[in-house]
């Protein structure tokens, strides 16, 4: 069952309510990514708050806004246009809209992060509900407002695990008016090489992702902004020939929105999200375990080492386990966000971490009735 309170005093008694009852629930925004990570019970009464939709306050000269959880990104998109203005966060990949609160709650960054850095960056306040129904609040309307630990790093990714967030302030960017789009394809090795000489350059793309199609062709995507043609032209002159000295052919093509990655959403029955560090990019890529995943597309932060994967080829659930040890055995990570009926690979693993991520579960959450068998870092949480 699905609760959606027009006000936050209406969700506030909801919530009190059940902490009394100590019944389960499920904290939402828009509800489209619910079935992303382990498994809910779906039993539990979700609470959406896709009704907690306003603009609280937007300090246009400051670059900052405060909204409540459940505005969509598209629509804040939208709003801060009129202004000139965006937010560089990444959209989900499969197209689905996504709340605010629900973006900050996976904690989940893309190409963006290059420049941007990732989601949790762009917060300066917070505002969550806790399970007993006490509200609180972190940070503020200003950029430089935290002082000791940084409550609003700990709720972004969170996974709904600890609160739910009610509202967010977060950090604007102005719209760059001039951008080019340029392709890079070439060996592997070439692109690599290219690839780490842009890292220690001072060349700032907005995006440098590295992607692969169905046709399993890898290419580097380079997203260039800036406030005039004449520094635009200056950087995709500079990365033409950067890449000209490894060997790599390259391509101008139609600049794109910077949210726009440049692959269509679509629906599909496997998706991973990969994290490892940027210099063993290349290692996993020329990998068995990578290699051996036939009609998967992928699209990699190159900057970051952070990016997506995913398919609807039948896929044996034990190729994807050989990624994920793979990328274990180069220092990174995978999470299975969504997967075919029927496979059961654990959406993450346990982290070093868990005694105290525990610890702080049980802080937030005595009753563990948020998210039960959801816990970022522990692969089984205790019921």
């Amino acid at each position: 069952m699905s609760h959606s309170p027009s006000s936050l005093s209406e969700l506030t008694e909801l919530v009190r309510g059940w902490h009394q009852c100590a019944t389960p629930w499920i904290p939402s925004g828009q509800g489209h990514h619910l079935h992303w990570g382990p498994p809910l019970d779906p039993s539990h009464p979700v609470l959406s708050c896709r009704q907690l939709n306003r603009v609280i306050d937007h300090a246009v000269d400051d670059l900052t806004i405060t909204v409540q959880a459940g505005l969509e990104l598209n629509a804040l998109q939208t709003l801060l246009a009129e202004q000139g203005q965006w937010l560089p966060i990444d959209s989900p990949r499969d197209g689905q809209p996504s709340s605010i609160g629900g973006l900050v709650a996976r904690g989940l960054a893309g190409g963006l992060r290059h420049r941007h850095l990732g989601v949790r960056d762009q917060i300066i306040g917070i505002g969550l509900l806790r399970s007993d129904g006490v509200a609180a609040q972190a940070g503020g309307r200003v950029v430089k407002n935290v002082a000791g630990y940084d409550l609003m790093r700990l709720l972004c990714g969170s996974w709904g695990s600890l609160a739910l967030i009610t509202q967010l302030t977060l950090r604007l960017k102005p719209i760059s008016p001039c951008s080019e789009l340029l392709v890079l394809t070439g060996p592997m090795e070439q692109q690599e090489s290219f690839r780490a000489a842009l890292m220690h350059s001072s060349l700032t793309p907005d995006r440098c992702d590295w992607q692969q199609d169905k046709q399993r062709a890898w290419q580097l995507r380079l997203l260039i902004n800036s406030i005039n043609t004449r520094a635009v032209t200056d950087q995709v002159q500079r990365l033409e020939q950067l890449a000209a000295e490894h060997g790599l052919n390259h391509e101008r093509q139609e600049s794109r929105d910077p949210c726009d990655t440049g692959m269509e959403p679509q629906t599909h029955d496997w998706l991973v999200r990969l994290v490892l560090p940027p210099a063993h990019l290349l290692q996993l890529l020329s990998s068995r375990a990578m290699t051996q995943l036939e009609g998967w597309q992928w699209d990699l932060a190159a900057g970051s080492g952070c990016g997506d994967g995913w398919s609807s080829a039948p896929t044996p659930a034990h190729q994807v386990e050989a990624l994920r040890q793979e990328l274990l055995r180069l220092g990174g990570s995978l999470s299975v966000l969504q997967q075919p009926q029927g496979s059961a690979l654990p959406a993450w693993l346990d982290a070093p971490a868990r005694p105290l991520i525990e610890a702080v579960k049980r802080r937030f959450d005595p009753q563990l009735q948020l998210c039960r068998g959801r816990l970022p870092g522990v692969h089984q949480p205790t019921a």
